[in-house]
């Protein structure tokens, strides 16, 4: 084993209940309503004509155009990955050499940091401001080739408008990557950015806002030039038949998307408003969850849901007080999450 990898404390994923029975799970930010009906008849069409023992489409030709298709983009700007966290890896690996800064914002998505260490590379963060915006020249003096920029962000939910994030991007003189893994929940996007300016690609996930975490299906989006690069640094076939054949399905069913975004962003809302109401400091989310802080300590808080059978994510970052992640689930899930926390306030307050 490296060095560099035995030092390592690696990523370490949200709780993922072996039998979820009667477990209301609000920590790994899972759209909580089934995708399009169109991905298991895709899928049902895959396995009948018996497409799994042949190898799959190495650049996933129809998953691409229905990309391109969703985008208003050329599918040669697209790169099929196994999930957007594959995108991410392809683009260190591409990118960031040992010893060189891979730089990000904190608090943010904690892969960022391991996959810097990954490749025994140094990461370099750059504190968000108490209002989570980031100055234009946030990355400009980390002398990093590469910076990966979540928008919206975990665990904040805020979202930097895509003006800004232009601004970060023509004063940094490496490649900025706009991870867009909840852009589906939000009211912008960062792709228009990519035909503007030369040094930003946006990566997007259909874990999130089409309800295929389960399938592990993502893309990236970049001028044509740095796809055919990242094509040299990708596994072969990264991507399997089902995972094709199935994203495929959901990105073409855009108005199935539409209607479930429009359930979970009424929800979001809800659960916002009433977590305020109870004391917690939650931040505009633009995304699938919302970030509390502020109130009793986030581990008690955490392990006496936990007790009453409900999941929220626990999250500790360098110089700041532990928070809970929670995400937006069914309107039945989110009252009896608000039902339970409220008791266990009320019995704290006794």
């Amino acid at each position: 084993m490296l060095p560099h990898i035995d030092r390592m404390a690696g990523y370490i994923p949200g709780e993922q209940p072996r039998d979820p029975g009667g477990i209301i799970k609000l920590n790994t930010n899972e759209n909580p309503y089934p995708p399009s009906p169109r991905v298991a008849e895709a899928i049902q069409t895959g396995l009948a004509d018996g497409r799994l023992r042949l190898y799959p489409d190495p650049s996933g030709t129809a998953f691409r155009q229905a990309v391109a298709r969703r985008h208003g983009v050329t599918p040669d700007m697209v790169l099929a990955g196994n999930g957007s966290d594959d995108c991410l890896t392809i683009l260190t690996r591409a990118f960031v050499g040992p010893g060189d800064p891979l730089a990000y914002p904190t608090p943010s998505y904690i892969l960022y940091r391991t996959l810097a260490e990954i490749q025994n590379a140094q990461p370099v963060e750059v504190p968000f401001l108490p209002d989570w915006t980031l100055p234009a020249d946030a990355f400009s003096s980390t002398g990093a080739p590469l910076a990966f920029l979540a928008n919206p962000n975990s665990p904040s939910g805020t979202m930097r408008p895509p003006s800004e994030v232009a601004a970060i991007a023509r004063q940094f003189s490496g490649t900025l990557v706009v991870d867009e893994a909840y852009a589906d929940f939000a009211d912008e996007d960062c792709i228009g950015l990519v035909s503007e300016l030369p040094n930003v690609i946006v990566s997007r996930t259909l874990s999130k806002g089409l309800s295929l975490a389960g399938l592990r299906i993502g893309y990236l989006i970049a001028r044509p030039e740095v796809i055919e690069g990242l094509n040299k640094v990708k596994d072969s076939y990264n991507c399997d038949a089902l995972s094709l054949l199935g994203g495929t399905a959901a990105i073409d069913d855009a108005e199935y998307t539409r209607s479930i975004r429009s359930r979970v962003v009424t929800t979001r809302r809800r659960l916002t408003e009433a977590v305020r109401a109870l004391g917690y400091s939650v931040p505009e989310s633009q995304a699938n969850f919302v970030w509390c802080e502020g109130g009793p300590p986030a581990e008690e808080m955490y392990e006496s849901l936990k007790a009453q059978k409900i999941l929220v994510r626990l999250m500790r970052y360098s110089g700041h007080q532990p928070g809970l992640r929670v995400t937006v689930g069914t309107d039945e899930q989110i009252d009896r999450f608000l039902e339970v926390i409220g008791t266990i306030l009320g019995k704290r307050s006794r």
